[in-house]
């Protein structure tokens, strides 16, 4: 199934998690963050970091977004939504970073599952960096 079938419910639910992921990390709010991750996730950062599970991704996450600095804007944008199962999404972000310096492109999945009271959680995500031709 893919976004032309799906229930608009969901792709607007999904959309809304991926909008909270650019507003915390905007906010360096790390909870709020960390409340959009299933419990059994796996995160590979920009960098190439490999984080498996909710307590390394928090740990993680504590110790570089409250410190992180940088001087520009981040936005993250859905550019497509593949259903696998019902209650599993692909889901392509197109994370853009715009600084003084240029324009630096990042090309996430999240893999996202439903859950029994229908929140959609991050669930096995990685985040590449967009190489300038």
């Amino acid at each position: 199934m893919d976004t032309r079938t799906a229930d608009t419910a969901d792709i607007k639910a999904i959309g809304q998690v991926v909008a909270t992921v650019e507003r915390t990390q905007r906010a360096k709010d790390t909870e709020g963050f960390l409340a959009l991750f299933h419990p059994d996730a796996l995160w590979t950062t920009g960098h190439g970091k490999v984080l498996i599970g909710f307590d390394t991704i928090a740990e993680f996450t504590r110790s570089v977004l409250p410190t992180a600095s940088w001087d520009g804007e981040i936005t993250y944008e859905v550019v497509h939504t593949q259903f696998l199962r019902p209650d599993v999404a692909a889901v392509k972000v197109r994370q853009l970073y715009r600084s003084p310096e240029g324009e630096t492109e990042g090309a996430p999945l999240y893999i996202m599952t439903k859950q029994d009271d229908g929140r959609w959680l991050l669930h096995a995500c990685q985040n590449t960096g967009v190489q300038a031709e």
